[in-house]
């Protein structure tokens, strides 16, 4: 069953050890740079510890001895060892970010690549901002963002390591003090994750909302402008920005206590440090150079420690959009090949439906016991009621669709016993609503032929009478025809599409309702245009418009998922209340 995507994944746990086997293909090519990236935090962070160990001797001989001797060499080791460890950052950043953007990058090819062989049934369910979501975003919070916050993270964690020993070094005492404050300052930080969860996903939820309501304005620009729409919409999205504002602030509460509580332990913590350094400091356990170089251990130990809550914060982010990830790239498309699937070369009998039953939703069907049989090279016109299953019918010969029982045949081979890719290549299919891509005529042509000659792609031209328009055009088949065809008519993205169907040399034609959308002289061009398209083709024609399917070799009825009648046209107008005639009459009575 097709999945529905959620902006989110299900209730199951993942281990991370789970989601590195699924990103290990992905990683390991970079393993290398990914590990000496933050290999670098190790000294970055270490390097912290240089200037409080360095403030005991400087204190101890030129503040409290006041020796003319001052180790000047002090002060320039510190800068030396400053601008060491900025190098460091530069070469750590510069690392981090080439793995991380290397690695979306493929993890983003991946899903795009399974995107594009996901079966039209995925789509049916899952609305755009979700897709752009799950298969975009997530990749960005996940590789990129997690990387840097390991970075991040690591640099504070060695940080912290040095500077604990920094302490330990001048004063074991105190250093106790210090490693109990900081062990119950970072105890929240086991809940976090569990605290966020919810909120993270409903948050991606509400994201995906909002981009599938950029993608609606755009493609229904004019539905909103001639219904007006405006205020409806916009209240739509200002409710979806207010749900996003409360889940904003819903983390704000559930996390931003961290930061201060952290600040509150550590002053706690520095106090205490204080307090009884000082009584060290009168009865000689450690010297004035000891506590101050402590001291400056223990504050920047600190810092690093309070922020370490937003880093962790980010980090569990990032591992929760690895688990959507994951979730993505465990999806296997429904319509696939079998291990031992047939090429299909030509069709050279018939096309067979036999007791084909098909439905959308589990329990709810749309078609019912279908069993037609359509001889190579003649054309079959689909009529009926709308919603009657015309198109799912026609549907199920390219698989964009697979029967839930029976089966659709081609010369006797099951269709599901075949490529994909070859029996595709053998349909052309021109819709009501032609999708056309951004670029110029002769792409969108060459779409049905890469390699066509330019003769062929002329005489596809000139037999989808579109010649006119392109001679006529300042750049003739390289005129520009803006996104989805924008810049053309209706009856020109028509014609553009019959092209690109034409030059296909496909032995089985598909026109679902191809005129239905277009004026009368539009249709009267467009219809010419489809007969020379059909000439010695298997055609399926959907149609609402009897006029045009009269001459059809066989008409079929479809009303309510059934086969109610089937004939030519003159055989169907003699039965007397029959269905087809009273489509005909109410056309043309």
């Amino acid at each position: 069953m097709t999945v529905s995507l959620k902006a989110t994944v299900d209730a199951k746990q993942m281990n991370f050890a789970d989601h590195y086997k699924k990103l290990w293909p992905y990683v390991q090519p970079y393993l290398f740079r990914a590990i000496f990236a933050v290999a670098l935090c190790i000294p970055i962070g270490a390097l912290d510890a240089v200037i409080a160990l360095a403030l005991k001797p400087y204190m101890d001989i030129v503040l409290v001895d006041k020796s003319a001797q001052s180790p000047a060499f002090i002060p320039l080791v510190i800068v030396a060892f400053t601008v060491f460890q900025g190098a460091l950052n530069y070469i750590a950043a510069y690392m981090n970010s080439w793995v991380g953007m290397k690695i979306t990058q493929d993890v983003k090819r991946a899903l795009y690549h399974k995107l594009l062989y996901l079966e039209p049934a995925f789509y049916d369910k899952n609305d755009s901002g979700i897709i752009i979501q799950r298969f975009s975003q997530d990749v960005d919070t996940s590789c990129t963002g997690l990387l840097d916050n390991i970075r991040t993270f690591t640099s504070r964690i060695f940080s912290s390591v040095s500077l604990i020993g920094v302490l330990i070094y001048n004063s074991w005492q105190l250093s106790i003090i210090a490693i109990i404050v900081l062990s119950l300052s970072l105890l929240p930080l086991a809940y976090v994750r569990r605290l966020i969860k919810n909120i993270v996903q409903a948050t991606v939820k509400e994201n995906a909302a909002v981009l599938t309501k950029y993608n609606e304005t755009y493609a229904g620009s004019k539905t909103i402008a001639s219904y007006n729409l405006q205020q409806k919409i916009y209240k739509k999205y200002d409710e979806t920005l207010r749900r996003l504002f409360k889940l904003g602030i819903k983390m704000v509460q559930k996390t931003a206590w961290l930061t201060p509580m952290m600040h509150v332990t550590v002053s706690i913590g520095v106090g205490a440090v204080i307090g009884y350094g000082s009584y060290l400091i009168v009865n000689g356990t450690i010297t004035s150079g000891s506590f101050v170089s402590f001291i400056t251990a223990l504050i920047m130990l600190y810092n690093p420690i309070k922020n370490i809550g937003k880093s962790f914060n980010a980090v569990q982010l990032s591992f929760l959009a690895i688990e959507r990830i994951t979730d993505i790239l465990e999806l296997k498309p429904e319509i696939t090949n079998k291990p031992d699937a047939q090429k299909l070369e030509r069709v050279k009998k018939s096309i067979r439906f036999k007791d084909v039953c098909f439905e959308y939703d589990p329990g709810v069907p749309v078609l019912k016991n279908i069993n037609l049989d359509i001889k190579a090279g003649t054309t079959v016109a689909l009529v009926g009621n709308s919603g009657g299953g015309k198109s799912t019918i026609v549907n199920l010969i390219p698989r964009f669709y697979d029967v839930a029982s029976g089966a659709v045949s081609i010369d006797g081979t099951d269709i599901r016993d075949l490529t994909v890719e070859s029996l595709r290549d053998k349909i052309a299919v021109v819709f009501q609503d032609n999708f056309l891509f951004s670029g110029t005529i002769r792409d969108n042509i060459l779409l049905g032929k890469e390699d066509a000659t330019e003769e062929e792609v002329m005489n596809a031209v000139k037999m989808a009478c579109l010649e006119d328009f392109v001679l006529e055009a300042e750049r003739g088949l390289d005129t520009e025809i803006g996104e989805r065809g924008s810049l053309l008519s209706g009856g020109q993205r028509q014609r553009l599409s019959i092209a690109r169907a034409f030059i296909k040399n496909a032995p089985i034609v598909i026109l679902d309702e191809a005129t239905s959308a277009l004026d009368n002289k539009s249709e009267a061009v467009v219809q010419k245009a489809i007969e020379n398209l059909m000439k010695d083709r298997t055609v399926f024609v959907i149609a609402h418009r009897l006029s045009t399917v009269q001459n059809a070799d066989n008409i079929v009825v479809i009303n309510n998922g059934e086969v109610v009648e089937q004939g030519t046209h003159r055989e169907l107008l003699k039965i007397e209340g029959g269905a087809y005639k009273a489509l005909y009459n109410a056309q043309f009575k």
